[in-house]
């Protein structure tokens, strides 16, 4: 983990509401793994005052660069969409417990924004993984993200929507419990609001199939100093920005 002052290489308006930020760093980019995260000082301003943590969407240690995938939803995020090819800002990482990848069958399921990290994930388990089953999960079709890019990754991919604009209409997790059922040894790998997280802890369980979830939760130091981003586990209680954001699904007390 270092700060540093990562200069902004590209950034691109994907909707409305989504960007893609890549940054420069040789430290990042070489030493990331999945499931692990950045804390961006979003400004040289005093406000906002606090870091916001952004999950590693891909890495091109090649180039020494990294990429972020995020959502504006307030004044934080509001304010890094407005950086400029060429600026700077101070980033604070990698950070906190990735994945672990298993080599067996690679089920990842994803809810809205919860593709970002999975998408890091996909790259490198397309290398050990027998297989690649991604269910996606959206409220429209407008909101699918990455979906090109895991296909030519040799994954397969199952997208549902709330309202039936794209693929299946429902949650990725009512496709998920229909998958489950061929009994396959395999390895659920989630991220994604913490409804569909129990959702999917509870399938992993009723099918007995391992599952490593990334928790989404709000995070001030990143580095488990502040005590604020506690989660309670089978062995007492956690940080999310330390010992987490990825656990194995049956650790953790809902």
């Amino acid at each position: 983990m270092i700060q540093e002052r990562a200069r902004v290489i590209d950034h691109k308006k994907l909707t409305a509401n989504y960007f893609l930020l890549t940054l420069s760093s040789a430290h990042i980019s070489k030493n990331a793994q999945p499931g692990q995260f950045v804390n961006v000082k979003v400004s040289d301003d005093i406000a906002p005052l606090l870091r916001r943590p952004i999950s590693i969407h891909q890495t091109d240690p090649k180039n020494n660069n990294f990429k972020l995938l995020y959502e504006v939803v307030g004044p934080g995020t509001k304010k890094l969409s407005e950086v400029k090819p060429g600026q700077e800002i101070s980033v604070l990482g990698p950070l906190g417990t990735g994945f672990r990848i298993e080599k067996n069958i690679a089920i990842l399921i994803a809810g809205g924004m919860g593709i970002a990290p999975l998408c890091f994930l996909i790259r490198e388990a397309s290398k050990q993984a027998k297989e690649l089953h991604v269910f996606i999960g959206a409220k429209t079709k407008d909101l699918v993200l990455c979906e090109d890019g895991i296909k030519a990754l040799g994954a397969k991919v199952y997208v549902t929507t709330e309202d039936g604009s794209k693929g299946k209409k429902g949650l990725p997790t009512a496709a998920l419990d229909e998958f489950l059922k061929n009994n396959m040894p395999a390895t659920i790998y989630a991220c994604g609001p913490k409804a569909m997280l129990i959702a999917v802890s509870l399938l992993s369980e009723k099918y007995k199939v391992p599952c490593q979830i990334s928790m989404e939760t709000y995070m001030a130091c990143g580095i488990g100093a502040c005590k604020g981003c506690a989660v309670e586990t089978n062995e007492g209680y956690k940080m999310v920005c330390k010992d987490g954001p990825v656990f194995n699904a049956e650790d953790i007390k809902w």
